[in-house]
């Protein structure tokens, strides 16, 4: 009797060594797979030693991109990781491809802990144009084709990039540094792609002021939609416009073609599938769309685009209903920090499209980002 007891005592023992606890130091403020509410890319567990988040495939539902296995870097590793990619945390020297991520690190005041950025030209954090001019940040090249001399002479601990379908990181992934592939611009959901702030916040230890921001955005959005009444009227929209041979729409299930909806318009290309952007031929876009009631652009210019510019750059964009109305607003993402905040801060982007597409909800407000196009 007394060996089955200890038999038992001694599976039950094994079996809570095996179970993912929580452990973190932000307290009430864990982030796990159940407490996850928006984001459906990664999710994550906390084991003994270790906390594993496993990003899913955004282009492949069956399959996982990367899993992470966090480990805090005053503690040994663990023997009995899974397949993986270890991450030491807090996180240090880090390399960023994107303007994105930069500006989530910041927003998390970590900047201090980034050692370089690929193409400096579009990062307009502040924080990492000063980094930039004193030497302090390097400037690691194209991200094409970054300096991996310059990442091991500067001791790159981590590597954050946004992935592509099937595409990989060419001699980076040669130097046993962790890419931290951040597919949180594939969220369908505007507070999903927000919510990665919370992961990222795991990476410095900075799960509290992680779950802070990202509480009180979710707040002002949904103050925001609740503006939006469902019997009001929805103009038609279109997006963007061409660039090269095709134009890239946005697919309807984007978080782009979501904040339309909650912002009371009326989508036309709702229909696309997918949580991306899908090239369109021109004549596809002018068929389904001439007709539409708005139209909004971005482009990256010195000065702001007009009606004239945009003709001159592509004849046939005057045939649009939008364009003959001038009822095209554009956002000149040179001039204005777009890239940087909407992913951490959609509702800032929600309260433009609102004064575009229902102005009498927002009487004397000044937008962030859009403006009407001028002739």
């Amino acid at each position: 009797m007394k060996r089955i007891c200890f038999f038992v005592i001694l599976v039950l023992w094994a079996v809570s060594c095996i179970q993912p606890k929580v452990q973190n130091s932000a307290g009430n403020n864990i982030l796990t797979s159940d407490t996850i509410r928006y984001a459906q890319g990664f999710t994550v567990h906390h084991f003994d030693g270790y906390t594993a988040v496993e990003v899913r495939d955004p282009w492949d539902s069956t399959r996982l991109l990367q899993r992470y296995l966090l480990v805090d870097r005053e503690r040994p590793v663990p023997g009995n990781l899974p397949k993986g990619t270890v991450v030491r945390v807090p996180a240090r020297n880090i390399v960023v491809y994107t303007s994105v991520h930069a500006a989530i690190i910041d927003q998390l005041g970590e900047t201090g802990r980034i050692i370089g950025v690929c193409e400096p030209r579009y990062m307009d954090t502040p924080a990492i144009r000063e980094g930039l001019k004193a030497g302090r940040i390097a400037d690691m090249g194209e991200a094409t084709a970054p300096n991996v001399e310059m990442m091991i002479d500067k001791g790159a601990e981590l590597v954050i990039v946004s992935p592509f379908q099937n595409s990989g990181y060419g001699p980076v992934e040669k130097l046993g540094i962790p890419i931290l592939e951040g597919a949180d611009y594939m969220e369908s959901l505007p507070l999903g792609r927000t919510e990665w702030i919370r992961f990222y916040g795991m990476l410095f230890g900075k799960e509290a002021l992680a779950d802070s921001i990202f509480r009180q955005t979710e707040k002002n959005y949904l103050d925001l939609k609740r503006l939006v009444k469902a019997d009001m009227p929805r103009p038609t929209v279109i997006s963007e416009k061409k660039f090269g041979a095709s134009w890239f729409m946005p697919a309807g299930d984007s978080y782009i073609a979501n904040m339309y909806a909650d912002a009371g318009a009326d989508y036309v290309f709702k229909e696309l599938p997918g949580a991306g952007s899908t090239p369109l031929a021109f004549e596809t876009v002018l068929d389904r769309a001439i007709h539409a009631d708005m139209w909004l652009v971005k482009y990256n210019r010195s000065e702001d685009m007009t009606y004239g510019d945009l003709r001159a750059e592509y004849t046939p964009y005057e045939n649009f209903d939008a364009f003959k109305n001038r009822r095209i607003y554009s956002c000149n993402t040179g001039l204005v920090p777009y890239y940087e905040e909407f992913p951490l801060h959609p509702d800032y982007l929600l309260k433009d499209l609102i004064w575009v597409f229902h102005p009498e909800l927002l009487p004397g407000y000044t937008p962030r980002y859009y403006r009407k196009m001028q002739d």
